[in-house]
């Protein structure tokens, strides 16, 4: 599995790792990812999802709706 998130599609970006003395070496940063169980209220069941620590907090604000969405679209499998 990609090592994206389910909901906003975060991904991995390139950067630098800086040494003391400025040498540079490219490296990889990685989303925070979980896995989570979510209640989604519009289709009665819970959908197992792996989402952002940033994602979280947006669903914990605005809903489940768009996580309903994208389980109807088949981009996300509910079990």
């Amino acid at each position: 599995m990609a090592r994206k998130c389910q909901v906003t599609g975060v991904g991995p970006v390139s950067g630098h790792s800086i040494s003391h003395a400025h040498n540079k070496s490219k490296r990889r940063f990685l989303p925070n990812l979980q896995k989570k169980r979510i209640w989604v209220k519009e289709l009665n069941k819970f959908v197992t999802v792996r989402v952002s620590a940033s994602a979280l907090r947006t669903i914990a604000k605005n809903g489940t709706s768009q996580i309903a969405k994208l389980v109807q679209e088949k981009k996300i499998k509910a079990r």
